[in-house]
């Protein structure tokens, strides 16, 4: 089952689980985010990836052009455990992940929850890629992929048991969109697919697609 598959199934059954009233809150934050103007502001193709060093869910520093000298990189920002489309999103990844390694790619997760959530999640899910904590989001608002979860939806959330300040260690209730980046070996962004609907992630298939053409025109040292 591909992953847009799955999603499509996980989404029926979280529409006969919530009441409708909270799921007009949650479609309404979603269309009024994508109406904002905010994806004007995200990161492009042919834009370069603002280098960081960040720890990943053991507490280790990774450093994005350290690990560019050994390939291209796929980053997936990644909201949280929290979120199931992000989880299928994981596995999705997971299941293809040696493909990516045989092309020469590392993938790296992004995400605002803390070192300690984030050690779970891989422990629990046995992914072969490191997480890396971006706390406070500071390095997703370089991206432009970060904003603020309104009052309603805030309430939303803590209803259904979700309390953004307990995973990723602030108060801010900020997140970030989900985003999938391929980026060269220059650290030049040659791919993006970032949507302000949680619910919509690209296939893995897709991606591995891209970076296989980008290695067949020499694009991964471009």
């Amino acid at each position: 089952m591909s992953l847009h598959e799955k999603i499509a199934t996980l989404k029926a059954q979280v529409e006969k689980k919530l009441p409708q009233k909270t799921r007009d809150v949650m479609d309404r934050a979603t269309a009024d985010l994508a109406a904002s103007g905010i994806l004007n502001g995200t990161i492009k193709v042919g834009d370069t990836l603002p280098s960081f060093t960040l720890p990943n869910q053991n507490g280790t520093p990774v450093n994005s052009n350290e690990l560019l000298k050994n390939g291209p990189l796929v980053i997936s920002v990644f909201r949280g455990a929290w979120c199931p489309y992000c989880m299928l999103e994981l596995e999705a990844l997971e299941e293809v992940s040696r493909h990516f390694q045989e092309a020469g790619a590392n993938i790296l997760i992004i995400s605002p929850q803390t070192q300690a959530a984030s050690l779970k999640t891989k422990t629990e899910k046995g992914l072969s890629f490191d997480i890396i904590s971006d706390l406070g989001s500071l390095y997703t608002s370089k991206l432009g992929l970060v904003f603020s979860l309104p009052e309603d939806l805030r309430r939303v959330y803590k209803g259904i048991g979700i309390n953004l300040p307990s995973f990723n260690g602030d108060e801010s209730w900020e997140l970030p969109m989900p985003a999938r980046l391929i980026i060269s070996q220059t650290g030049k962004v040659m791919n993006t697919d970032i949507n302000p609907d949680y619910t919509k992630r690209p296939e893995p298939a897709d991606t591995l697609q891209e970076l296989l053409d980008m290695a067949k025109q020499g694009l991964t040292n471009a």
